[in-house]
């Protein structure tokens, strides 16, 4: 046995040095968007105007996949925050809940401004070539986002974004951008006026990421919707990345000067939280998923007085078999939510979690699910 005993002298060097090399660490600001503001006013969301306009570049998108399965929180890439915020966020309303929801015209308009700290140096004729670099390489999870149709509403946009996570190998960002361009989303309720689009490359410099595609979609849809599909490919990239910097969008390295109609020439920022995404999204389980009961369900809502209803409806009769009330963590805002449904014969059923209007007792913000009872 070796009985030597380390001198002082050299534990106290030790000691120096690790205290020198503590003192240089600095913390990063990781909190962007933290209770982001909802405008007190806001006008009622159409159910389907963007399905007439949107025309070729949404057919087909409603197919479900089975690889492309939503994922437990375990197989998850960090960075993309449960209470559906964008990365690492929680997104607050403000005002009363019916302004929130039935009052004056909603999303902010995107692109919205870039951060004067972070506004990038003007494109140049091969953007996408000269500016930052590939993402290494990794496997597990993604978020992706998809336009979902609003119900109970009469007038907006008609849409929202709501979120999957999805198996990828590869790098993150770019394989994310693939899947939502491919229109496959698991729930035959999401979709993406991206379909046909073909992407090149996703590269990063730190202070923006880009998309350069190879092609874009030709598509030119009503204003407010074409602001919802510019934000379901912001959210994804953001979200993918784990970065909130801009996002710029180039075709075959060029500058692109309108998407859908709209001006995408300078970079694009992130639309406030609850200005673009679902009010009510359940996360788990997942559409089409094979049960025994009991079961729990689980999501993310805002919603007025922390309040929402579930129904369970049987597909073969449509008749209700089940229903009740849950809450969410807190009132207007994203927030997780949770309950159990109790035991239930064996059969196909739909799923559905919503809110009752507090102004006339119509059910909004309804998200589904279809489920198989064994």
């Amino acid at each position: 046995m070796n009985d030597h005993q380390p001198s002082d002298d050299f534990d106290e060097l030790m000691r120096r040095a690790l205290h020198h090399e503590a003192d240089r660490i600095e913390p990063a600001d990781g909190l962007h968007e933290i209770q982001a503001r909802v405008r007190t006013t806001r006008k009622p969301v159409n159910r389907r105007p963007w399905l007439v306009t949107a025309g070729a570049a949404v057919l087909g998108t409603a197919a479900a996949v089975g690889a492309f399965a939503v994922l437990n929180g375990d197989n998850r890439q960090a960075g993309d925050s449960e209470v559906a915020g964008g990365p690492d966020t929680t997104a607050t309303a403000t005002g009363s809940p019916e302004s929130a929801r039935t009052g004056t015209p909603e999303p902010t308009r995107a692109p919205s401004p870039v951060p004067s700290d972070q506004k990038p140096t003007a494109p140049t004729p091969k953007t996408s070539q000269t500016r930052g670099k590939p993402e290494p390489e990794s496997a597990g999870a993604v978020p992706v986002y998809w336009l979902g149709e609003t119900v109970g509403f009469e007038s907006g946009p008609g849409v929202r974004l709501y979120r999957t996570f999805v198996p990828f190998k590869g790098r993150a960002t770019y394989s994310a951008v693939q899947l939502m361009v491919s229109g496959k989303a698991d729930d035959p309720d999401y979709s993406s006026p991206w379909t046909g689009a073909q992407v090149s490359e996703v590269r990063m410099s730190g202070s923006l990421t880009t998309v350069d595609f190879k092609s874009v979609p030709k598509a030119r849809l009503e204003p407010d919707v074409a602001e919802m599909a510019l934000q379901q490919l912001v959210y994804t990239v953001q979200g993918a990345s784990k970065a909130t910097v801009p996002v710029e969008v180039t075709l075959q390295g060029r500058p692109v000067p309108q998407l859908f109609g709209v001006d995408v020439k300078q970079p694009l920022g992130r639309a406030q939280s609850l200005d673009v995404q679902a009010y009510i999204w359940i996360t788990s389980p997942d559409n089409g998923a094979v049960l025994k009961t009991p079961f729990k369900v689980s999501g993310i809502a805002a919603v007025n007085e922390a309040q929402l209803n579930w129904r369970i409806t049987s597909d073969t009769n449509r008749k209700v078999l089940d229903e009740g009330v849950a809450t969410t963590e807190e009132a207007f805002k994203l927030t997780p939510y949770s309950f159990v449904v109790p035991k239930l014969p064996a059969g196909r059923y739909t799923l559905e979690v919503f809110e009752v209007s507090a102004a006339d007792g119509r059910q909004t913000s309804t998200d589904t699910k279809t489920l198989v009872v064994k």
